[in-house]
């Protein structure tokens, strides 16, 4: 079995692999003052829920934007399994030509992204990851991360809303029942979900327009469910899109 864990700046996303079959999916906080023993324990409680024992874990793959937590978690790996982790990073094989001269800047996030849009799609593609930050980014179809957009996520929008105005709430983020809302909750989420959704469509058209050709959009993370509902454009949701391309890249790296 192999573990793939996704280090976020809000969430650990964590996977367990048996061949390409995904057995579950977890989620833990991402706690910048948690130590590599905290997280052993965490991570040992949450494979037993699940019936999984650390005996059988044969290889471990991490992604991570968050590097204080990253040395904490593989700290932990190490003293559970002993085994060394693939840790995604400038020199690690991903099949993706980086076509930027900061490469050692990008985000192993979106590398991981793109690895597992790559297999997905054959042509150009767009990956849309919807998390603190909504993050687009181009792959051609030569598997070329070309760059991308970077917005504020819908989480940060909504507290900036609420924390800078007197009288607007703090409210859940669901899609609205339309357009133009007839309360402040329902405006709020007009905004927030919808006018995200046509960004997305916008973005998408206006990259498409300077690559000079269609591109597959994928997306995944946090609201991008209830964002791509809202989206005139056909966008793929996966959920699961960055545990695929850590698997992939395990396979990259450790086959």
């Amino acid at each position: 079995m192999i573990l793939v864990l996704d280090i976020g700046n809000t969430n650990i996303t964590l996977g367990i692999y048996r061949g390409k079959e995904l057995l579950f999916v977890s989620r833990m906080a991402t706690d910048r003052m948690r130590m590599k023993d905290q997280y052993a324990i965490e991570l040992r409680e949450i494979l037993a829920l699940h019936g999984v024992e650390w005996k059988d874990i044969t290889g471990v793959a991490i992604s991570s934007v968050v590097p204080p937590v990253n040395h904490a978690v593989r700290g932990a790996i190490q003293e559970l399994t002993d085994l060394e982790p693939v840790c995604v990073g400038p020199k690690t094989k991903t099949g993706i030509i980086i076509d930027q001269k900061n490469s050692e800047l990008i985000g192993a996030d979106l590398i991981v992204g793109c690895v597992a849009a790559a297999e997905m799609f054959k042509g150009p593609c767009i990956i849309l990851d919807m998390g603190t930050a909504t993050t687009l980014i181009v792959l051609d179809g030569a598997r070329r991360m070309l760059g991308g957009a970077i917005a504020p996520g819908i989480g940060i929008s909504l507290d900036a809303l609420t924390n800078r105005t007197a009288q607007l709430p703090s409210i859940s983020l669901e899609a609205p029942r339309c357009v133009i809302g007839d309360n402040t909750v329902q405006c709020m989420r007009s905004g927030l979900i919808t006018g995200t959704a046509c960004m997305i469509d916008g973005l998408c058209d206006r990259m498409e327009r300077e690559l000079g050709e269609k591109c597959s959009v994928v997306a995944t993370g946090g609201l991008a469910h209830e964002v791509v509902q809202q989206c005139e454009r056909n966008i793929v949701f996966c959920d699961t899109l960055l545990l695929e391309g850590l698997r992939l890249i395990y396979e990259m790296n450790c086959n």
